[in-house]
């Protein structure tokens, strides 16, 4: 699909990953590739502590939605899933594919479109996405689309900014991170464009999150808050505070399971 037929936000995306953001990742995705232990979010917090994945891997169909330099795609081949990762960002997927050649770990990846992926209905066991399709496309998109290529029990994983967060975070980043001060609005939450980046991002309310889940044949497995651990360093993020993050939660991942249709 050309530029110009993609939906107005795809096509806004596409171009501020691959102009801008794809180098700025790319240290963090060989990092990344180069340890086996899976941590999640701003402040590597281990696998073992949070649960976000099935026990067992060994022999699953999983797709990463919006999977960037492929890290998580990575970690999960590791482990014996059959791994599919798509992603919006050609520069992204040039990265993902040389650190495939460098590990000798090659699963395929596709430039294509997490709201619109093209793949097989009910051919994946388990969806996931770590600030990929989850903030970058439409949920009233992907979200559906998660629930057409997954099979009954197929389990849905995604991790996003914390709701506060989004909350209380500056308009620009010179203004610092967040605070304890509400910023705008909670109700109506869904579009969001920044005036520091061309993006544009996606965040819902709670109840949203639920209601559209449960929409498309999703439970709600569960809603793991994570919390910074002590003396944590927010690295390069420089708008998550580890001491506001040890009070509130800055990163939030949705666990969902597919049990019945759409509707």
């Amino acid at each position: 699909m050309s530029p110009s037929e993609l939906p107005e936000h795809v096509a806004k995306n596409r171009a501020y990953w691959d102009e801008v953001n794809a180098p700025l990742y790319a240290p963090h995705g060989r990092r990344s590739w180069a340890t086996d232990e899976i941590r999640w979010g701003v402040f590597g917090v281990p696998e073992k502590e949070l649960g976000v994945l099935p026990q067992d891997l060994a022999g699953k169909d999983v797709v990463e939605l919006g999977c960037g330099t492929a890290y998580v795609s990575a970690w999960l081949a590791r482990r014996g899933a059959r791994v599919t990762g798509i992603d919006n960002s050609a520069e992204q997927l040039t990265t993902a594919r040389t650190l495939q050649d460098e590990h000798d770990l090659h699963f395929p990846l596709i430039h294509g479109n997490a709201e619109t992926t093209g793949l097989a209905d009910e051919s994946f066991d388990l969806a996931i996405s770590e600030y990929g399709a989850s903030i970058w496309a439409d949920p009233h998109r992907w979200i559906p689309e998660a629930a057409r290529i997954l099979r009954p029990g197929g389990e849905l994983s995604f991790l996003v900014n914390g709701t506060l967060w989004v909350l209380c975070v500056p308009e620009t980043e010179n203004e610092g991170p967040a605070a304890d001060r509400l910023l705008r609005p909670y109700f109506g939450m869904h579009r969001f464009e920044w005036p520091d980046e061309p993006g544009v991002e996606f965040h819902l309310g709670y109840g949203d999150w639920i209601r559209l889940l449960r929409a498309n044949g999703f439970e709600v497995i569960d809603l793991i808050e994570i919390q910074a651990p002590e003396g944590a360093d927010a690295g390069r993020f420089d708008l998550v505070d580890p001491e506001w993050s040890r009070r509130y939660p800055a990163e939030q991942i949705w666990k969902a399971r597919k049990t019945g249709p759409v509707g």
